[in-house]
């Protein structure tokens, strides 16, 4: 089972979530797709890691074969090639790593040469193994840090935890691709209420069953009540706001295991999560 954790915003409680669901779970994989702040290895602290770099392919340009015809650069539709003094220049930031440039070439003028852009991290907490992507700084697009962290699975786990990125962009679609079931973590205001729909909508387009929970969840806010009736949307926990909590977070430890109460909470979770995906 595949469960994707997911938010409109930062700071909602994706990573808080997905950790303690990973903790009760037990025989876990939690993998952290927030790769420019991964930040679920705080709470974890693995032991026994091992890094992987991750690398994408950039053009490069056999200069005395090339003919200045510019059919890399007319065909590059991310404009990540220029042709100066009849000689195409990459823009690397901008390079998406499509390979077509290499393939339109007439002369074989262009070839491919690895270009690091991050790490994957493996390690383990307890019976959890936790995968955390790493983007490095300045880089543009994280999805293939994404897609390797995935494939980090270990089969003979029976949950797979994946903490996505904030928000709904690229970097989220990727995330999802393979989930079973979406959990969407939301506040109760009319802010988060705004940026959960944005996150709605992403999951509805790639048809993956979802339910909420709200964090912070003391008091109802009507208008995400009233949204979550109109459009079917179990809710599955509320999170309540607790001193006790916000301590054990503030010295990254794991609610589940240090209060009884959210441990509960937590199961009663992982089981309605279990019965949706079911059904």
């Amino acid at each position: 089972m595949r469960i994707a954790v997911l938010s409109g915003k930062g700071g909602t409680g994706k990573t808080f979530v997905s950790v303690n669901l990973a903790v009760t779970a037990k025989n876990a994989v939690y993998i952290d797709c927030d790769v420019e702040e991964p930040n679920g290895r705080l709470f974890f602290k693995p032991q026994n890691i091992k890094e992987d770099e991750v690398h994408t392919l950039l053009p490069r340009l056999f200069e005395e074969k090339c003919i200045g015809c510019r059919k890399c650069v007319d065909l590059c539709r991310f404009n990540a090639l220029s042709l100066i003094k009849n000689k195409p220049i990459v823009f690397q930031e901008v390079c998406h790593s499509c390979g077509a440039c290499s393939l339109v070439c007439p002369t074989g003028a262009i070839y491919e040469v690895e270009r690091p852009i991050g790490v994957v991290e493996s390690g383990f907490y307890g019976t959890v193994q936790v995968v955390t992507g790493i983007l490095n700084v300045g880089e543009a697009s994280g999805v293939p840090v994404i897609r390797n962290a995935l494939k980090a699975e270990n089969a003979e786990k029976k949950t797979m935890i994946i903490d996505c990125p904030p928000g709904s962009a690229c970097t989220v679609m990727e995330s999802v691709q393979t989930a079973d079931y979406c959990v969407l973590v939301v506040e109760a205001t009319a802010f988060g209420l705004h940026n959960f729909k944005m996150v709605y909508e992403l999951v509805t387009l790639l048809k993956k069953p979802c339910g909420i929970v709200i964090n912070k969840g003391d008091h109802v806010y009507a208008q995400l009540e009233s949204f979550c009736k109109e459009n079917n949307i179990p809710v599955l926990c509320r999170i309540p706001y607790k001193e006790k909590l916000a301590r054990i977070g503030a010295r990254a430890g794991i609610a589940c295991e240090e209060d009884e109460e959210t441990g509960e909470q937590f199961l009663a979770l992982l089981e309605k999560i279990k019965g949706e995906v079911e059904k």
